[in-house]
Formats: structure tokens, sequence, C-alpha cells
């Protein structure tokens, strides 16, 4: 295989364009250098950098990149970047490699910034482009006025240090007495707006450079979490994947912006600038029958929170989960280890919160117990009410007196005259029946004390009651948010080989980290929500997470490795092809595609389609499913119809295509449309004759499969002679054995039937 990837290098037929325009040797050179670091970039497009310098390596055997770029920028010429190849890589890897790169670059500008006037020399011109931009939104009181020019307040530059926290840069900015607190957000809001513009439009120059295609382009830097030096931050570009140490990619704690807002004001305490914990940014389909690409890459990863971001459309949310030992994203949920956003709903709503419903509602919550306790209070009421009423009774009574001495006195009489001594004298007693109302009145006071007790503990439960209600809705308030965050209808999907296909055909695959929507013709809103995870559930604090996202407009089949476009080059009703399919600069593609062949373990197809008439979209020419056919060219001279014919109506519609897909599998893709001008072909084989009547399939119908059996005939040919030219004699036999196979058991598909290529014949 290694032979395989040197024939690259070893013939002189090979066409490859060297990339030197739209970049300076110090940014080819470390170009260079960040896709050989990221793995996700080198896997892609690594192999379109060929590099013939010395190779340096650590004594650990690994690649000193740092050296390496040293040598490319004193000897330029040691480095070829095949634009062509790396145009037909996936969008968002482009994306990516020119994001990082405006990256670093900016790092650099607003460092040489803070330094001298000669530090910033070099890079006088970037500044200006980013100064302008902050100028647009930086608040008059954070300018200043310097010959007669209105500049950013010199303290305000402090803020451009990349290697700021968010913490660090609102500290700051709230001691500058000049600044109002609102003026204090709209600065970082400024200072915010200018990195991610400034980020957009050089990445965009950079993604051209490389060869990347794009009506619609927008890059977007952000973050989310309280904004603190957290471990986020701390491991942000510093590890790559796997973990290693990546010195040589650019640092950007300061770079990538919070959304902000201002604390609601508090009796006479100030207002501050503070951090939305979910960062939301709206965006719009491309429409216009084009592929909306969206790539994620996410830069302060935590290991033991899960990075979450959703997207949501027309109110189908699609989620994208990090996975526990690398940086990538995928709609797979799973993580083995530390806290995940759906952890923190789940704690929110079935501990938070339905404990607390449970100790207002729930068998011996406040409901029970304030029941209780004023049951038991009109309980007591009714005892007050039945003992005031005795002691009234007892107080109404008549008192009573008896003449009659008791039995005691009279006996204590009788021994006194028994021993001579004088009778004891009596006095008549009242009965007024003392003890009785003591005993009552004591009753009373005591029930009266605890129908107090009763009120006030019923009031106490009421109160706690409410606090717990209030408590209960400021927590509802924020699994509502919670759940609103994660969308309430979720996209169900199947996954192949890496590729999720949601219910609605969106895709996400989690080599490229490409999410895309499929081409329509109406442009859609939808929003990404970048979501930190709180320190609990009812926490305010959330570690850092940052994330670049990338959209761009994609044709269908944009990234195929190899792309064969003819363009009207058949003869009226004509089948026969004057022209071969390939050229030198395809030589890369077909090495690929021949390196994919000798993998016995990766799949090929081939799917051959005669279209019939075709249609434009406003993209691409596809099948008319409700063609009308005409009788000719419009115009009353040949010399008119035979504009008409070659004119932007019809000409467009003549259109033939190969497509080799180089990815999970190796996948041949031919197509052939003809315009709606009735074909005058003469059929007179009877197969294909009873096919037309059985599916009612019209001469352009044939004459399109006609065109695509062609092409797939001359492809044969030119592979099995490319094959041993570029490959060793038993490798050529292997790929030619191998696609031979398959090209005799292919069927060419017309309308809703197919048709072997032995049978299609006139």
């Amino acid at each position: 295989m290694k032979q395989l990837y040197l024939l690259i290098f070893l013939f002189p037929t090979l066409v490859f364009a060297q990339l030197n325009e739209g970049l300076t040797t110090e940014e080819r050179a470390y170009l260079f250098h960040i896709v050989k670091k990221s793995p996700i970039l080198d896997n892609s497009i690594g192999r379109y950098f060929d590099y013939q310098g010395p190779d340096i390596r650590f004594p650990n055997k690994e690649i000193n990149y740092d050296s390496v770029e040293l040598i490319i920028i004193n000897q330029p010429e040691i480095l070829a970047i095949r634009k062509g190849e790396i145009a037909k890589s996936p969008k968002g890897i482009i994306s990516e490699a020119a994001n990082k790169m405006a990256i670093w670059e900016l790092n650099k500008v607003l460092l040489a910034k803070r330094g001298s006037e000669k530090d910033l020399e070099p890079y006088a011109l970037k500044y200006k482009l980013f100064e302008s931009i902050l100028m647009q939104k930086l608040p008059l009181n954070a300018q200043k006025e310097k010959d007669d020019l209105i500049e950013p307040h010199p303290k305000v530059i402090a803020l451009f240090n990349p290697s700021l926290s968010l913490d660090d840069k609102i500290a700051f900015v709230e001691t500058l007495r000049f600044l109002e607190p609102n003026d204090c957000l709209l600065t970082i809001e400024a200072i915010n707006l200018a990195t991610n513009e400034y980020v957009k439009n050089r990445s965009k120059e950079i993604y051209l450079a490389l060869g990347g295609e794009a009506l619609t382009y927008e890059n977007v830097l952000v973050a989310a979490g309280d904004g603190s030096s957290t471990s986020g931050l701390l491991e942000e570009r510093e590890k790559d994947e796997k973990g290693r140490w990546n010195r040589g990619l650019p640092k950007a704690v300061g770079l990538f912006p919070y959304q902000l807002k201002l604390s609601t004001p508090v009796a006479k305490k100030l207002q501050k600038v503070e951090t939305t914990m979910f960062a939301t940014t709206d965006f719009t389909t491309v429409g216009n029958n084009r592929i909306t690409n969206i790539h994620f890459d996410v830069w302060g990863y935590n290991s033991t929170k899960q990075t979450t971001v959703v997207i949501e459309k027309n109110g189908l949310s699609y989620h994208l989960f990090g996975a526990g030992d690398t940086r990538f994203l995928s709609p797979d949920s799973s993580f083995s280890e530390g806290t995940t956003f759906q952890n923190t709903i789940n704690d929110l709503e079935k501990n938070k919160i339905a404990k607390l419903y449970e100790m207002i509602y729930g068998k011996r919550g406040f409901d029970y117990w304030i029941a209780y306790n004023k049951k038991k209070k009109d309980d007591t009421e009714l005892k007050i009410e039945i003992n005031e009423k005795e002691y009234s009774d007892i107080t109404m009574n008549p008192i009573s007196t008896r003449s009659r001495a008791p039995r005691s006195v009279r006996k204590a009489k009788k021994r006194a005259r028994k021993v001579g001594g004088g009778p004891a004298d009596y006095q008549p007693k009242t009965d007024a029946d003392k003890k009785s109302k003591r005993q009552s009145q004591n009753t009373i006071v005591n029930l009266y004390n605890l129908f107090e007790a009763y009120k006030k503990k019923i009031a106490e439960l009421e109160k706690q009651k409410l606090e717990a209600i209030d408590q209960m809705a400021i927590y509802q308030q924020r699994l509502d948010h919670y759940k609103q965050m994660m969308g309430y209808t979720w996209a169900q999907y199947t996954e192949k080989d890496g590729l999720y296909t949601f219910q609605d055909s969106t895709t996400f695959d989690m080599l490229t980290q490409e999410f895309q929507f499929p081409a329509s013709t109406k442009k859609e809103d939808f929003e990404i929500r970048l979501i930190a995870i709180p320190e609990s559930s009812i926490s305010d604090q959330a570690d850092e997470v940052m994330l670049h996202i990338n959209l761009v407009d994609a044709e269908p089949n944009y990234n195929a490795r190899l792309q064969v476009e003819l363009q009207d080059v058949f003869a009226s009703d004509s089948w026969e092809l004057g022209r071969s399919l390939f050229d030198a600069t395809d030589s890369v593609a077909l090495l690929q595609f021949f390196e994919g062949m000798l993998d016995k373990k990766v799949a090929f197809s081939m799917v051959t389609r005669g279209q019939g008439i075709g249609k434009w979209n406003g993209c691409r020419t596809i099948k008319n499913d409700t063609p009308v056919e005409e009788s000719a060219y419009p115009g009353s001279t040949s010399e008119e119809r035979i504009a008409n014919r070659m004119g932007e109506k019809y000409a467009p519609l003549r259109r033939s295509e190969l497509f080799i897909h180089l990815d999970r599998a190796i996948r041949v893709e031919i197509n052939s449309y003809t315009d709606p001008v009735a074909s005058s072909i003469t059929i007179t084989n009877p197969v294909v004759l009873e096919l037309m009547a059985k599916y009612k399939l019209s001469k352009n119908d044939i004459l399109s499969a006609l065109r695509t059996a062609t092409i797939l005939n001359k492809f044969k040919d030119e592979i099995n002679t490319t094959a041993g030219t570029y490959l060793t004699r038993e490798q050529a036999k292997v790929v030619i054995d191998r696609f031979n196979k398959e090209w005799l058991k292919t069927k060419i598909a017309i309308g809703s039937t197919s048709i072997k290529l032995a049978d299609l014949k006139l």
C-alpha cells in the first residue's frame, strides 16, 4: 500500500495545483503544521500536503512540526499543496483548517497591538481591519481622540489579550471609571463582534484559497458557561482528540465570545456583566436546492461534563453529544463518566421538584399537616365553647347556706360535753363552689393557649407551604428552560458506520463532524444551542465549552472524489462519445480509487441511470418527473432553432455525469439527461420495445440510457488501461477483476425499471 501511495509522486504526467495564492510562506507552513497536528484534518486532507523536506523528530520518534514549520518558511518550495484535491474534500474539514488559521493570525495581530509599534508593523493592515469592525459598535465612552482620529481608548486595548478569560475581562472593564455598566457590556460585545467578523472574513479568504466553494459562508465562534477559568478552558486546544499535548495549535481562550447580559438591578448595587449559561445562534438554511452543510469543532472540551449541542428546526430537535474520550460529537448520548445535561434535568425534575411536590401535596406534606392542625384547632375551639358554658353555668348557680352543723361538728360538740367542756361555736357555712370554678378557669386558659398554638402552627405551615410553592415554581421555571433548550421533539435516527440518518433525511457524519440538511427549494430558519452543564441542577455556575460552527452551501455530490461532468457532449440523437473521461488532473483521485479497490473489505457498487428528460432546479440538472415533450426547438428558421437548442434553456439539460465516492465504501454513480425535444431514434429491439410499452418509456428515456451505457463502457475501458499503467501487474489484476465483475452485473435504471447492458440495443 505504501508503494501505491508513493505513485502520486513518481509519475511526471500527474498535474498538481500548488497553492500559493492568498497565503504567505509563513501561512502555508503553519497550515501544514495544524493539518498534521489535527487528526480529523490529517485523515481527510493530510495526504494533499506534499512535504519533501528533512524528517525531523523528537527523541520519542514523534515529528517535530515546530522545526518543520521553520524549514518550510525558509524553503517554501519543499511544500506542495494540492488545492484541486482539497477542494473535493468535505467542506467542513476545509473550513476547520481555515478557521484555525484565522484564529492563529488574529492571535498574533492582537498580541502585536499590545506590544510595540515595531511588533505591530507586520500586522498593521490586518489590525486596521479588526479595528474598523470594532469601532462600529464600540460605545463612545470607550473611544478616544488622538491626532484627529477616533480610536479605542488605550485602556480598552488591554481587553484584546487572547489569554484573558471572560471573568478577567469583566473584572478589568468594571475598574474603568469612565465606563458605565451598560458601556462595559457594549465594550465586550463590540470586541466579540469584531473577533467573529474578522475570523469569518479571514477564514473565508483562506477557505477559497484552499479550493473551497461557497455561495453562503457563515463562520461563528461561540462559548457558553460562567466565564471562569475552569478545566474547559485549561484543556481547550492544549490537547488533541487523543489527549496528546498540542503545543503548536492556536490558543483562543479569549477569542470565543460569550453571550452576555446585565445582572438584574438589586437595591443600590451596580449592575454587572454576566454570561448566559446557554448560547443560542440563529441561522437560515441555504435553499435553492442546495445542501446546508454545518460543521462543528469543539474547543473547550471538558472530559467530565458531556458537551451538548442542539439543532432545532420547525420544532424538531437534533442532538449531538460529546463522547467520553474525544471531543467529537455524535447523536449517541452514551457517556461513560461524568455529568450529562439529561442527568441535570432528571435531578431537577425527579429529585428537587419531586421532593418539594411531596413536601407540599404528599401524604404527610404541608396540606396534610395544615388540615391536621386545623382540625385540632377546631376541636379545641369547640372544647373552649363547652368549657366556657360550663364555667358560666357554675357562676350562675345560687350560693347556699347550711344552718345545721355538719356531722363532724355535732360529734365534736358531743365529746366536749362529756369531758365537761362548753359547746363549740358553729357558724353556718356558705357553699360558692370555688374549687370547680378554679379548675374550669384553668382548663379554659389551657385550651386558649392550645388554640393559639394551633393557629401559629397553621400560619407557619402555610408560610412554609407558600415558600415551598415559590421555590418549586422557580425550579419548574428552570426545568422548563432546560427542557426548552433540549427541545421537546427529538429526531429519531439510524446509524451505519458512523453516518447517522435522521427521520427527515438530515444526516450527521461522525468522521467529518458535518451535519447536513437535505437540499430544499426554500430557506428555513433554525437555531443551534450550545449548552454548558451547570455544577448542579440548581447552580448558576457552569464549566465552559467553546464551539466553532461553520455553515456553507453545497451541491449534491460535491465531495465525490472523482467528478466527470459532460455537458452537451453527444450529438443530437447520438450516444457516441468521442473523448476520454479522465485526464491528468484526475490522477490522484484515480489512485485513491485503486487504493480502495485493492482493499476487499471496502464495499464497491455502481449505480447507473438513464434519467430521461431533465429539468434545471436552480442548482443542477435533475430528472423531470412530469416531463412534457416538445416536437421541435422553437424558431421559424433553422438558425433560430439551432440558437435555441444551444441556449441556456435547453443546453444545460443535455448533461451526463460520473461520480466516484470514496468514504465508507466505493460508490460509482452515472446519470444522463436529455432536453425535452422528442427524440427521433429508431428502435427495433423487441426487448426495448416491450419495456417502453409496459413502463410507458419515451425515446428520450432510452436515449439517455444508451448514453449512460456508453459512459459505463468507456469507464471500464479506461479503468482497465489506467490500472495497468499505474499499478503493478498483481495489483492491476485485482482491481480489473473486481471492477469487471461489478460491471458485468450492473443494470441501467430507466424510469421504474432497469435493463441489462447486453439487452440495451436498438
